[in-house]
């Protein structure tokens, strides 16, 4: 099992930033590939970002994060970091941290534990 708890998210006007942490434990957070996703009222879950395992670790994002967010993590602290600047009244969404065990990619079901979310909300 891994435990998920994000945090960071709030209020932030049109053009600022956010940073937000997830923090894991339980299993060896190493070993995890983990990703961001978001939903949006009345929307579909979404890909934001992931993040691969080990040495030289890929990332990715979604045409609408590319240039704006930078996905990245610490190991030694369990923790995975979605640093989100410039942000748009279209971000606004709850952004909910995931772990996979196996492999890593954009799909949601490719993540086998997630957070609760946590709500962003950008005002124009």
């Amino acid at each position: 099992q891994v435990q998920l708890v994000e945090s960071g998210g709030g209020l932030v006007q049109a053009g600022g930033s956010l940073r937000l942490s997830c923090a894991a434990s339980g299993r060896t957070f190493s070993r995890f590939a983990m990703g961001w996703f978001r939903q949006a009222p009345g929307k579909e879950r979404e890909f934001v970002a992931f993040i691969s395992w080990g040495v030289g670790a890929i990332t990715s994002y979604a045409d609408s994060a590319k240039g704006r967010f930078t996905i990245s993590r610490d190991n030694a602290k369990n923790t995975v970091i979605l640093q989100m600047n410039s942000l748009k009244p279209e971000d606004t969404a709850v952004y909910y941290c995931a772990a996979a065990g196996t492999n890593y990619g954009t799909r949601a079901s490719t993540y086998d534990y997630w957070g609760q979310g946590t709500q962003v909300t950008v005002s124009s």
